[in-house]
């Protein structure tokens, strides 16, 4: 794979680790310095060590749409709804509810590579699987180049078209985007433009789950189905999401240098530049808007608890756009002995505007089948927000780091918000290997967000006068390198926390809701022979408000050899499995997932049987996917009321690293 190396947030990026070579057309070896990425982080832009996708083990997990997370609730088909059901890996509300669903599909600031490449990197992959009815394609393309030592170039392109194994669930998204960096002395900026475009059929789910579970009881006796043929709740419905997002992050150091002399000599070999204080400007403005058509008008009146704007079907559309500026000053870990973190304060300005459907009924009476709608709030609504902040780091050293961030609202509808987290991370050595312990933690009294509090649509509509919503969390990760294992235990109490009720309404939560998480991650290897296992335990004090799996399994037994010495071969079979509870249902309408007490899902299996290669810069896989259907784990294969996951079907995919 490509070589992966640590990043300094305070310094010029400098790989460590050695170097390749290059042989020029004159035959001649030249030192080429490792290619590595990063990623960085809100407000001010700390950089992360990140990876460059090359490794091939596990290569086939990204194509399950159900393999999203350990516990995954879906509509079922590949880059189609899903919410994570593991709590505390589950990203809150967000400001624009409709991205949600489709958030693991989607590129964001957090996940933004960046790549320092001496040598021009190309990767492309392509993924397939399922017949010509139920095909499900995802091609990626990935370039990134130096242009020079400090400035890097780059664009990537991530298409998925899938079927899907069940009718009128079809979906399609490209994304695409151009990102860069320049990283110098003086001067850094990392920057991307991002663009998706979502496309997804709604089929309301299947209407009678017996075609799954017992299909000769609604077939005549006979047994086998045809997914395809399986009745839909909805025909002719689709969402669909655009988004744009332009991001630029920018800092100055001022400083001096420091000169390397020869001792023999004392005249100067080198210089370093050794940055104090840092000025910072972060841009980002996104833009994105969602629309949900029915076309049905009798399955738009029977499918949705309420019509309120009009009886010939739906085609409505909600938008949404920020403008977020930050500027912050720090002063920089390390430009002396005594300085031994980092600090940093800032000041962040936020216009947000939504604009909704709005209110075209006219009349006292209305047509039959109408319901009066119950709000009345602005089709168009600008808010404008101000937060200050402080930010505390320490990334150096081999026993201790740590990074707590601070920020408070005192400007619009966050006037009063806190939002403080933090982690600390210490190492130290324990039978004669290296130990890990990490404790991290939140507090957080924020504002619910606008659409939560104010929303309208054909079918649905509120006006909340919800309160600010408390979260505190605490927990830590132990690793323990020489049995390969991970501990990961946290406690989290939530008060007024908002969800969505059975009505797939926003509510607030009228006592506190408490959360403990647990999770153990293993690797056992004997020569060949290797097994993974992925072990989660949450429980939640209120089901009723947020229902979760008590316990999700991934479980992975594979062997790892080398053929010839040039072609690295993973052959296994991996299992996931979560007990049952009251999953959530899914709203086509708002890509919102609400609760639901008639129906609980999981307590099956979901096996793969697969085989993964890699040859010099290549890799690829072949897999059969739900191996196990109908054999082991029943045919209840549902991760949300009546939304199957797919069948058992073939897969292959591969993927090559083009490093010129």
């Amino acid at each position: 794979m490509l070589m992966v190396l640590p990043v300094s947030a305070q310094r010029t990026l400098t790989p460590k680790g050695g170097v390749n070579t290059k042989t020029t057309p004159q035959g001649k070896a030249v030192k080429v310095e490792p290619s590595y990425a990063w990623s960085i982080s809100e407000p001010l832009g700390l950089h992360y060590e990140s990876t460059i996708d090359t490794l091939f083990l596990n290569y086939h997990k990204e194509s399950i749409p159900s393999h999203q997370s350990n516990a995954w609730a879906t509509t079922g088909n590949f880059g189609a709804s899903g919410q994570n059901q593991i709590f505390f890996d589950r990203k809150p509300t967000s400001d624009f509810f409709f991205e949600d669903a489709i958030e693991s599909w989607l590129s964001s600031i957090a996940t933004q590579r960046y790549y320092n490449t001496r040598i021009p990197m190309t990767l492309i992959s392509h993924t397939t699987g399922g017949n010509k009815y139920s095909n499900q394609d995802r091609t990626k393309v990935t370039f990134s180049g130096n242009v020079g030592k400090p400035l890097q170039l780059g664009g990537a392109i991530d298409y998925i078209y899938s079927k899907g194994s069940y009718n009128y669930q079809a979906d399609k998204n490209f994304r695409w985007s151009l990102f860069g960096s320049y990283i110098g002395d003086r001067y850094e900026m990392q920057t991307f433009f991002n663009s998706y475009n979502y496309l997804a059929k709604e089929n309301g789910g299947i209407t009678d789950d017996l075609y799954i579970t017992d299909p000769a009881s609604v077939q005549g006796g006979e047994n086998k189905v045809d997914n395809k043929s399986i009745p839909t709740n909805l025909t002719a419905a689709h969402s669909k999401l655009l988004g744009q997002e332009f991001y630029m992050n920018h800092s100055y150091n001022v400083g001096h240098y420091r000169y390397q002399r020869d001792s023999v000599t004392d005249t100067i070999i080198g210089r370093t530049y050794i940055p104090v204080t840092r000025f910072i400007w972060t841009f980002d403005f996104k833009n994105v808007r969602h629309t949900f058509k029915n076309q049905n008008a009798a399955q738009d009146i029977s499918q949705f608890p309420n019509t309120y704007l009009g009886l010939g079907g739906t085609d409505e559309s909600t938008r949404y756009w920020r403008l977020r500026n930050t500027v912050g000053i720090s002063l920089l870990e390390g430009f002396n002995k005594y300085a031994k973190f980092g600090f940093a304060v800032y000041g962040t300005h936020e216009m947000r505007h939504y604009k909704q459907v709005a209110d075209t009924v006219t009349g006292t009476v209305l047509p039959e089948g109408l319901q009066v709608l119950p709000v009345s709030i602005d089709a168009s609504t600008t808010q404008q927000l101000f937060w200050l902040g402080g930010q505390l780091t320490k990334q150096r050293g081999s026993i201790l780091t740590y990074s707590a961030t601070a920020q408070f609202g005192v400007l619009g509808d966050v006037a009063g918000d806190i939002d403080v987290e933090g982690k600390v991370r210490t190492r130290f050595k324990l039978f004669g290997d290296t130990v890990s312990l990490t404790a991290y933690g939140y507090f957080k009294n924020l504002a619910p967000p606008y659409l939560l509090k104010k929303f309208i649509s054909n079918h649905y509509a509120w006006d909340n006068d919800f309160s600010k919503t408390q979260r505190f969390r605490l927990g830590g990760i132990l690793e323990l390198p020489w049995i390969f294992t991970k501990i990961n235990v946290g406690y989290e109490t939530l008060n007024n926390y908002v969800y969505f009720n059975s009505d797939a309404l926003p509510q607030q939560a009228g006592s506190a809701v408490h959360v403990l998480h647990a999770s153990l991650s293993n690797h056992l290897g004997f020569g060949i022979f290797n097994w993974d296992n992925d072990v989660n335990y949450q429980t939640s004090s209120n089901d009723d408000v947020l229902p979760l799996p008590k316990f999700a399994i991934f479980s992975n037994i594979y062997l790892k050899f080398k053929v010839a010495r040039v072609l690295d071969v993973q052959i296994g079979v991996d299992c996931n499995y979560y007990t049952k509870y009251f999953a959530p249902n899914y709203s086509p309408a708002t890509m919102v997932f609400y609760n639901q007490r008639d129906m609980e899902c999981g307590n099956f299996a979901f096996a793969d049987v697969y085989a993964n290669f890699k040859l010099k810069k290549a890799r690829f896989y072949v897999m059969y996917s739900h191996a196990n259907k109908g054999l082991v784990g029943g045919d209840n294969y549902f991760s949300m009321p009546h939304y199957p996951l797919n069948p058992g079907r073939f897969q292959f995919g591969i993927s090559v690293d083009f490093v010129n």
